[in-house]
């Protein structure tokens, strides 16, 4: 990538989940947004394998500016049953140290590898690929990637006129790349078929699609659609929630985990959580000796204290 250009994002677009934040913010601003806003994965490989052996967990595809479910009254929709201890100062100290925003994620998400000046229905496609590309890979890798492949011509008229071999060649060495050759190229050819050559508006199409899974789906729509139809969990989201204690028993699975967060976080915040998760896992909630003595959550947090 040295030397390398990529187009700046669309005004107001975040790197890496295409919510809007301003920095600074904290939690408490966030909050008067919860009533009326609708805004490399653990679990998703590119095989379709799951990495545990556990019940069969159900997909719920929320609509758009959704809220609680129907009959329930205001009191019950705007005071959770359940809520994590202290997950409210957790939040703002995560928003503090991620208020650089100089991780990985915020330099080569998939906010950044898109080319803002094409098309709509371009940088769109642009997006999804660069998720699909994302899974089982770091960032900088997918970026590298989506670079090349930009580089050549990045359509869904070029991507159909190149053979297989050419496109392995582009993107390779991101996670499972001969596999995902094949889901881009069946993806591509749906899109091309079905949809005009641009991509579907709602998570239950998307997931439709070969190699997308319900995380990509949702930072697709959030990102490609300005729209919060649920949270993106990735392997950093689901670690961390875990971790905090921000589910109301362990979880094993993302999906799991995106539906306990779903349940009780402030919808107003749930476009830039994956964003501000991510980041500060790659930086300082690491999967493997996390920098516990330099987080501001370290005496607050239940898994620095079993430390």
């Amino acid at each position: 990538m040295a030397g390398a250009v990529v187009p700046p994002l669309r005004s107001g677009r975040v790197p890496g989940v295409g919510g809007m934040w301003a920095a600074g913010r904290r939690v408490s601003s966030r909050l008067a947004l919860s009533g009326g806003e609708g805004g490399g994965v653990m679990g998703e490989t590119p095989s379709g394998k799951r990495h545990h052996r556990r019940g069969k967990v159900s997909i719920a595809y929320d609509a758009p500016g959704g809220g609680g479910s129907q009959g329930a009254s205001s009191s019950e929709a705007k005071k959770p049953k359940w809520e994590p201890k202290n997950w409210e100062q957790q939040l703002a100290n995560i928003q503090e140290m991620r208020k650089e925003r100089d991780a990985p994620v915020d330099r080569m998400g998939a906010g950044k590898c898109f080319d803002a000046d094409a098309p709509p229905e371009v940088w769109r496609y642009q997006v999804l690929l660069s998720l699909m590309l994302s899974s089982q890979t770091k960032d900088q890798v997918t970026a590298a990637a989506m670079m090349r492949l930009r580089q050549h011509g990045l359509t869904v008229d070029s991507i159909l006129e190149m053979d297989n071999a050419a496109l392995g060649q582009l993107i390779y060495p991101v996670g499972f790349w001969k596999r995902k050759v094949q889901y881009i190229k069946q993806t591509t050819a749906i899109l091309k078929r079905d949809y005009g050559g641009d991509i579907p508006k709602t998570v239950a199409a998307l997931v439709q699609l070969p190699g997308v899974g319900p995380k990509m789906a949702h930072l697709v729509m959030d990102i490609a659609w300005e729209t919060v139809s649920g949270i993106g969990v990735d392997t950093h989201v689901h670690r961390i929630c875990n971790r905090l204690g921000w589910t109301k028993k362990e979880t094993g699975l993302p999906e799991e985990t995106r539906q306990a967060l779903e349940a009780w976080l402030p919808r107003g915040l749930w476009s830039e959580i994956n964003w501000l998760l991510v980041g500060f896992g790659q930086q300082v909630c690491l999967p493997v000796r996390p920098r516990c003595a330099t987080c501001l959550n370290h005496g607050i947090c239940p898994a620095a204290r079993k430390r």
